[in-house]
């Protein structure tokens, strides 16, 4: 017994969503991390809880008003049309969307807590050699915080992955658009089918794994070399 066309069609829509998810949030999200390690702000204490409001929000929820917003008549979906490219809800771009909401505290987190790490002595350091802003952050804190960025972007990736409940309110069931991976095994048991079910859930499962073990024997690899 193998992968159908069908299930194959899944799984590559799912890894084209997380790969496309992952860049999304690391433009969005390593700012916004930066910002948030370095800031003093009264609403830094708002915007964190409002990035990690996606651990503890059902994702039916947040997938429900995501679907109002992306829909003909939210706020996002009017502005689509208005610029001529359709509605968002029910679509691929829709579930990027969605995925980058849901997954963002697993791309910020990671970032902000190994830019914090930094500390502010090598910024300085840098800045008496007359490095500007933007390359101390390339060539300085990028470097110093890759272990966070990597673990931001596996985190990011393998969350996605394994993404049911916003992924089906924001774009249903459509196969070879919005249908992924997690929502075929759905399938696959709703029609007694456990061993299609069986095989694309080890398929995720030994993913999942691997993708997890790579990152842990990656941060302590560049960790030993670091000392």
């Amino acid at each position: 017994m193998g992968l159908s066309p069908d299930d194959v069609t899944a799984l590559l829509v799912t890894l084209r969503l997380a790969g496309v998810t992952v860049l999304v949030l690391l433009v969005i999200g390593m700012p916004l991390a930066w910002w948030l390690s370095q800031t003093q702000s009264r609403l830094k204490t708002v915007i964190e809880a409002m990035v990690a409001l996606p651990l503890v929000l059902p994702p039916v929820v947040l997938g429900f008003y995501l679907l109002l917003a992306l829909g003909p008549n939210g706020i996002f979906g009017m502005a689509s049309q208005a610029l001529g490219g359709g509605t968002l809800a029910f679509s691929f771009t829709g579930l990027v969307i969605g995925s980058a909401f849901y997954s963002l505290p697993f791309v910020v987190q990671p970032l902000q807590g190994a830019f914090t790490s930094i500390g502010r002595r090598p910024l300085e350091v840098a800045a008496t050699l007359r490095a500007s802003p933007l390359d101390r952050f390339f060539t300085v804190v990028l470097p110093l915080a890759r272990n966070g960025l990597l673990t931001a972007v596996v985190l990011g990736f393998a969350h996605t992955l394994g993404e049911f409940g916003v992924v089906l309110m924001i774009g249903g069931n459509i196969p070879g658009t919005t249908q992924v991976v997690s929502i075929a095994i759905y399938d696959h048991v709703e029609t007694l089918q456990y061993g299609q079910a069986h095989l694309l859930s080890g398929l995720l499962l030994v993913l999942s794994f691997s993708i997890l073990l790579t990152v842990y024997a990656l941060n302590r690899r560049f960790s030993v070399v670091h000392i």
